[in-house]
């Protein structure tokens, strides 16, 4: 983003505020497309960021829908379900069920569990239902399953008529750095998916993999990712069982696309410090193994200036000594009203934040279109009501029932349509009668 432009969104929305590019997050996914093999399919994590999910349809071939409110945000912005693999490793029976039964939900899950693929199994003969699964392997963590619990459910394959087993999934971790790791995975899986064919005659039809490209976030952090993805290129090319790949990316495809605006508020010095107090924090900024103070982030500042510098400690606005978000970073002639922006903040920042400390408004969201508009996405949103305490009256299901009056969230989840209810409050968003899906961003 030019200056101008930021200029004219803090004027327009004020701050903080994320920004998020989309011609950047379409740049960035282009790029990926060149670096990888041709037919490498992409799928989009939705748990990265949320909001840039209509921006990347038909940009990505999948979703991943990780939960029964990622599963409402999908329906609410008309994804469609076949663009949707539902994976989580705990799938509701009843989220599950209510996908299944509906003429339109999604087709596609993974399996984390034995227990997983008897539900499934189970649910698609009652509903006589054909699905498709990737059966997960596990990479020594709650993820998944081992090696012999998938041989055994491919084994068993023709008791279960309605399920399609297309493939495998796999996915160990995030900012990972190394080829070499990469390519122990890969050899794996590879390994693996060949064994099947030798021993059982089961075709591996897809590796849905998820590599976890790194992130460069800090100025510290040298990495060469041209050479990285031509490295990895080489590895998918390499493959034996010649499998349809599909990767699975969150922050790779997110995180180059967004900035984050924060502006001071007060300056002082203590005990022989500069302290500069924001009005964002640690509660909207976060970035991977994140320890702010000791790391400078990429940013800029506005307006900008020369001369010389003096260490500033840039702190938020949560009254807790942690919420420090640089520290000694050199600026000249820090003052309040100046605007720092933030960069690369386009993957779980507005979502893995303790953004419920102190009852702290939620930043505004605003998508700046290819065309040079602005798009505001969400508005500041109060969390004092998330966290106010509600004692008027008990619903018919024995539990605590918001109805003090004013806002809606004080009503709880009953002046929601029936489907939002479900998916709020963690049951299904397809109900098995159907129901026309609700309005866009």
């Amino acid at each position: 983003m030019t200056e101008h432009q930021i200029e004219n969104l803090t004027a327009q929305y004020g701050s903080p505020l994320y920004v998020f590019d989309v011609q950047a997050l379409h740049q960035r996914v282009a790029l990926l497309r060149r670096s990888l093999p041709t037919g490498v399919g992409l799928c989009y994590a939705i748990k990265a960021n949320p909001f840039l999910l209509r921006e990347l349809c038909g940009q990505v071939e999948r979703f991943e829908v990780c939960s029964p409110g990622e599963a409402a945000i999908c329906r609410r912005l008309h994804i469609p379900a076949e663009a949707q693999v539902i994976s989580g490793v705990y799938k509701t029976p009843a989220d599950i069920e209510r996908m299944i039964a509906h003429k339109n939900g999604p087709r596609l899950f993974t399996v984390e569990s034995a227990r997983q693929f008897t539900l499934l199994s189970q649910l698609s003969a009652r509903y006589r239902v054909t699905i498709h699964v990737l059966l997960r392997l596990t990479s020594g963590s709650q993820f998944g399953l081992e090696e012999e619990e998938i041989i055994r459910i491919i084994r068993n394959r023709a008791d279960h008529p309605f399920i399609l087993i297309r493939g495998l999934q796999y996915f160990s971790g995030t900012q990972k750095a190394s080829l070499k790791r990469l390519q122990r995975e890969l050899d794996m899986l590879d390994n693996f998916a060949c064994s099947l064919m030798e021993k059982l005659g089961f075709i591996v039809h897809e590796l849905e993999f998820g590599p976890g490209f790194p992130v460069q976030y800090f100025s510290s952090e040298s990495f060469d990712e041209a050479a990285f993805l031509s490295g990895f290129s080489a590895m998918l090319t390499g493959l034996r069982c010649k499998a349809h790949v599909t990767l699975e990316l969150g922050r790779s495809i997110a995180a180059s696309c967004g900035t984050y605006l924060t502006r001071v508020v007060d300056v002082k010095r203590n005990k022989g410090q500069n302290y500069a107090i924001l009005d964002g924090g640690i509660h909207h900024l976060v970035y991977y193994g994140q320890r702010m103070a000791m790391q400078i982030p990429p940013y800029r500042l506005y307006p900008p200036r020369l001369g010389e510098a003096a260490p500033w400690n840039l702190c938020g606005s949560l009254c807790t000594v942690n919420d420090i978000l640089v520290k000694q970073l050199p600026v000249p002639d820090l003052k309040c009203g100046d605007l720092f922006a933030f960069s690369s903040t386009g993957a779980y920042c507005m979502t893995e934040g303790i953004s419920l400390f102190l009852s702290r408004a939620l930043p505004r969201i605003v998508l700046l279109m290819p065309d040079g508009r602005s798009l505001l996405v969400r508005d500041a949103l109060p969390t004092d009501e998330i966290n106010s305490p509600a004692y008027e009256r008990t619903d018919y299901h024995g539990t605590t029932a918001c109805n003090s009056g004013g806002t809606s969230a004080r009503r709880g989840l009953h002046h929601l349509p029936y489907a939002d209810r479900f998916a709020l409050s963690g049951f299904a968003d397809y109900p098995c009668t159907g129901r026309r899906a609700g309005g866009g961003v």
